[in-house]
């Protein structure tokens, strides 16, 4: 069942059961895990669902559906980020090579400045690839944004101290940083982002610095993985998903919130600047469970 959405199974799970037996809540459980849940929490889930259903007498699909939808609401959350006029704000954008985080900065920068906080720097600190210093200046002059760069193998902490002094001397605005993700070389990945996370919190005013993990959507729990190392290393305040609008998987919002208390704040669903959005629990929910068919 490849490319099978969540909410599908459960559709097809209603037709093939006559009863809310025990194979359909058996079936439920896999389900949970294949959309990247977590075996644990998705066991826990599925057994409080059926001693629900059954103490209550909940039958009908649209009861259950509701009862799930219910008790996967507290997993999933949702922030508002609002960068602060008048002050030095630096949002640090974290994660592995190929998640998507160069083209999230400036997506995330092209979205801030519509909305009039200016002025929006990008920091390509990043500086281990070349190629995504030159892509993240590509993004800014597509966008008539500044990139505030240095060599290829600079120090990355010094290009967020410059891209943060930059914003400072215009009366404040906002620095959103693109960083590496060498995640096989985790130890070293880690000191240099201790390294970096130390520098942007010292040049941003109090409560301005927000560091954003990138996954994309459809790792699952490879994703999970991710986002414990991230916030063990150095804490991470939100997430990012790319690649949103892949309907076979985006358990990972659920995983994260339940393990890590972790919200989402904004979700990639193409490749334009403006396939980018705020993401909302809600409609993920009714959406992930099917409850908007």
């Amino acid at each position: 069942m490849a490319g099978t959405s969540f909410a599908q199974k459960l559709k097809r799970f209603f037709g093939l059961h006559g009863s809310m037996d025990d194979a359909f809540f058996e079936d439920l459980a896999d389900a949970l895990i294949e959309g990247d849940f977590g075996a644990r929490a998705a066991f826990e889930i599925v057994e409080t669902l059926e001693k629900r259903c059954k103490t209550e007498g909940l039958t009908e699909k649209s009861e259950i559906l509701g009862k799930l939808g219910e008790l996967l609401a507290p997993d999933v959350r949702e922030c508002s980020l609002v960068p602060e006029i008048g002050k030095t704000n630096v949002y640090l954008l974290l994660g592995v090579n190929g998640v998507g985080k160069t083209t999230s900065a400036a997506k995330m920068a092209h979205a801030y400045n519509a909305q009039g906080y200016v002025p929006v720097v990008l920091a390509a600190a990043d500086t281990f690839r070349a190629a995504a210093i030159e892509q993240l200046q590509l993004h800014g002059e597509r966008l008539s944004l500044r990139v505030v760069a240095q060599a290829h193998g600079a120090d990355p902490g010094a290009v967020i101290y410059d891209a943060a002094e930059a914003v400072r001397s215009q009366g404040g605005g906002l620095v959103i940083a693109d960083t590496a993700g060498r995640l096989h070389n985790k130890d070293n990945l880690v000191r240099e982002l201790q390294k970096i996370d130390r520098i942007a919190a010292s040049r941003s005013d109090h409560g301005c610095y927000k560091k954003l993990l990138v996954l994309d959507a459809t790792t699952g729990q490879n994703g999970l993985r991710q986002a414990e190392v991230f916030h063990e290393a150095v804490g991470v305040d939100a997430l990012i998903l790319t690649k949103y609008d892949s309907t076979a998987r985006g358990g990972v919002a659920l995983a994260a919130g339940r393990e890590l208390g972790l919200p989402v704040a904004f979700v990639g669903t193409g490749e334009g600047y403006g396939d980018f959005s705020r993401f909302s629990a809600s409609k993920y929910l009714d959406e992930f469970i099917g409850l908007t068919e």
